[in-house]
């Protein structure tokens, strides 16, 4: 029999082993960073998975567009809203406010002025709509990260994580299971961070595609939990042949 995974010298065992178990507990390091990071802070907000994925590529909508498609939707007209829309995917510049502003004045500003008496639920005066400097705070926009940002993190995370795959792979290809199978746990994680990585991009431009962040991530992390869990019971555990074990 050829070297595999269940007679590999024991200081070689415990090599691996160390490894696999330290790879393991930093991915669930990692796992826990991203949910107090990405998760917490959009559930804190009432955002799911999903939606709060998608504002991390994507962006956050300014205040302003978010009233407009939320509690203030009835309050302008479609084609007047649109305006605005476009005055913000614009940039939302000071130049422009001198367009859109008639349309706040008709539909807006009786409320939205300075000194009007009007407040908030949480007690806060309503913000004034009477100068592009005055509706400032609420027409910030984050766009997500930039190109360049995203190129940093993205050539970092596919050369580091594909290191990783490849020393856990070539552990993993010295198990005794059938070849189809070792070949699926060696391929996965690397499809796995293509489409996780690749879909930051996309979702950069379509923040649908943040479901795609996610099912990446979550294969990923079912790819490298097999691999640890395949050879750390080869290694170990096993004492006879394996259902999965290769014919021959």
């Amino acid at each position: 029999m050829g070297l595999s995974l269940r007679n590999l010298p024991f200081p070689l065992r415990a090599l691996f082993s160390s490894f696999l178990t330290m790879i393991g507990v930093g991915y669930l390091a990692a796992i826990a960073y991203l949910f107090l990071v990405d998760v917490a802070p959009h559930q804190a907000k009432g955002q799911g998975l999903i939606e709060g994925i998608g504002e991390k590529y994507h962006g956050v909508p300014t205040r302003l567009e978010k009233a407009l498609r939320g509690p203030m939707a009835d309050r302008i007209g479609s084609q007047d809203k649109d305006r605005i829309f476009a005055w913000i995917a614009g940039g939302a510049k000071s130049e422009g406010y001198e367009a859109i502003k008639p349309v706040l004045e008709a539909n807006c500003i009786t409320c939205h002025r300075a000194n009007s008496g009007l407040r908030k639920p949480n007690g806060q005066p309503l913000p004034s709509f009477e100068s592009f400097d005055a509706m400032s705070r609420l027409i910030e926009i984050d766009t997500g990260p930039t190109i360049a940002q995203l190129a940093k993190v993205s050539h970092v995370h596919l050369f580091g994580i594909s290191i990783i795959f490849f020393l856990t792979g070539c552990i993993i290809a010295l198990s005794e299971t059938a070849a189809w199978f070792r070949t699926l746990l060696i391929v996965t994680p690397y499809a796995a961070i293509l489409a996780d990585v690749g879909a930051w991009w996309l979702t950069k431009f379509e923040a649908v595609f943040a479901w795609i962040v996610v099912t990446g991530g979550a294969l990923m992390g079912l790819a490298l939990a097999s691999q640890i869990l395949v050879a750390l019971w080869e290694m170990w555990l096993a004492r006879s042949s394996s259902p999965l074990r290769s014919a021959g």
